[in-house]
């Protein structure tokens, strides 16, 4: 096992090698597992115990559920010249087809899995001691790809983005300038989302690893083990989530440890819930925009309903069918689906939704994005979505939607709607479900969406 240690501390960069830890005081703290604080020559001792278990390949899926257990993974196939695979979905169909595009890779994890995907590695126990006050940060070539993101599959079939470790350097500086400007230079993070997903691995993989940041190991799901992880940590607290976990959050009335700041993303902040939340748990909501394809590359205050803040280095250039995109982490422009608004010389930018879901019937126009918020404000609806249908024999595309209503009836719901929405866009079938079929992340995935109508 060949790792490179930061001898270039004056400017790695120059060497074509960057940092694995970018903030390297032994004593710092990368991590909480409970209550208890790894410190980074803890951490980087359990990397290097890793690593030297670890195969010769080019890649492999990272199928741990604790999130230290996926730092530690992460960084020991990164130092060993391998790309985390990051499927968008664990279930074992995903990672197959992952594994299948990636000949001679193998998944690793920290538990037993049964059944579980062929060439799993289960990581040993970390019980490795600390490294010396002495210790010295290994280096990655900036080139490497580290990672290959795949995209949730909302739209259709998932695809892969790989990300070097250069680009990952670039796109956190970003993240931390946003998240300083707000708590300071040193917090702790809490996330409910996972490392896999790439807003997850943003903010609660890169985030410690390249900034003064600790993150817990946990990915609380229900509110009360949320509060129990943020007690859990020193501080300044920062809480990443997603509009539906935040929504929960707040109905469930748990009471939270003082946090400093909440972040969220993968779905629209609603600004009457963004304004709730802030004034629940008396810290400002920062929503980031982003995608598999760019990472994150703006910024705003929902609450305010305030335009984006794109982060320094990051130009737009709107195009018929999009938004180009150049950033300091791309190596080329990426052209992406949404429609925007350039305000202020191109530094800020009102979102007018994707491409794909303007719809124009008759003359008249909407967006599926719109038509979502509007079916989500009728009393009784607690979760809802309107997407539209695959074209039928003469090329016909039908809006439909799929909500979550109990007490209420599909017509009920229908004539609600007409108070805001014209005719040709009543959605047309109506189904009631009991829950929607949201990953992770809260992202509804087009096929499921399309099993549960029917089609």
């Amino acid at each position: 096992m060949a790792i490179v240690y930061d001898s270039y501390r004056h400017d790695p960069a120059a060497s074509g090698l960057l940092p694995l830890l970018a903030v390297g005081r032994p004593e710092r703290t990368v991590a909480w597992r409970g209550a208890q604080a790894v410190s980074a020559a803890q951490f980087l001792a359990h990397v290097q115990q890793v690593a030297a278990c670890l195969p010769t390949a080019s890649a492999a899926v990272n199928l741990c559920e604790d999130r230290y257990a996926f730092l530690v993974a992460f960084c020991a196939i990164a130092l060993r010249g391998q790309a985390n695979l990051l499927p968008s979905s664990r279930v074992p169909q995903a990672v197959m087809e992952v594994m299948a595009a990636h000949p001679g890779s193998y998944a690793l994890g920290e538990l037993a899995l049964d059944p579980a995907p062929q060439g799993y590695r289960r990581m040993p126990v970390l019980d490795a001691p600390a490294l010396g006050s002495d210790m010295t940060a290994p280096l990655i070539p900036a080139d490497q790809v580290v990672a290959i993101g795949y995209t949730s599959g909302s739209t259709g079939v998932p695809k892969a983005y790989p990300k070097t470790w250069r680009s990952f350097h670039a796109s956190n500086a970003g993240n931390l300038r946003a998240l300083g400007a707000v708590v300071g230079a040193r917090f702790d993070v809490v996330a409910t989302v996972p490392p896999q997903h790439m807003y997850g691995m943003e903010t609660s993989v890169l985030l410690p690893l390249l900034g003064d940041v600790g993150v817990h190991a946990a990915r609380p799901f229900f509110p009360a083990d949320v509060a129990d992880a943020l007690a859990q940590t020193e501080g300044p607290r920062v809480l990443v989530i997603t509009p539906i976990h935040l929504r929960a959050l707040i109905e469930a009335r748990v009471v939270l440890p003082p946090i400093a700041a909440m972040v969220s993303a993968t779905a629209p902040m609603p600004p009457e819930l963004a304004a709730a939340a802030e004034q629940r748990f008396g810290a400002p909501l920062l929503e980031v925009f982003g995608s598999t394809e760019t990472c994150v590359i703006a910024s705003r205050r929902a609450a305010a309903d305030e335009p984006w803040t794109l982060y320094d280095g990051v130009h737009l250039h709107p195009q018929p069918d999009g938004t180009l995109v150049e950033a300091p982490q791309l190596a080329q422009p990426i052209t992406l689906a949404d429609i925007v608004a350039l305000q202020d010389d191109g530094r800020r930018f009102r979102l007018c939704g994707r491409h794909a879901d303007l719809l124009e019937i008759a003359g008249k126009r909407a967006s599926l994005g719109d038509l979502t918020r509007r079916l989500l404000a009728v009393p009784g609806v607690q979760d809802g979505v309107v997407f539209q249908l695959d074209g039928d024999a003469i090329g016909v595309k039908r809006i439909a939607a799929l909500a979550v209503a109990p007490g209420l009836d599909e017509q009920a719901i229908l004539d609600a709607l007409r108070h805001s929405v014209e005719p040709v866009f009543l959605p047309r079938p109506l189904r009631l479900v009991d829950t929607l079929p949201r990953n992770e992340t809260g992202k509804l995935p087009r096929a499921a969406l399309l099993d549960l109508i029917g089609r």
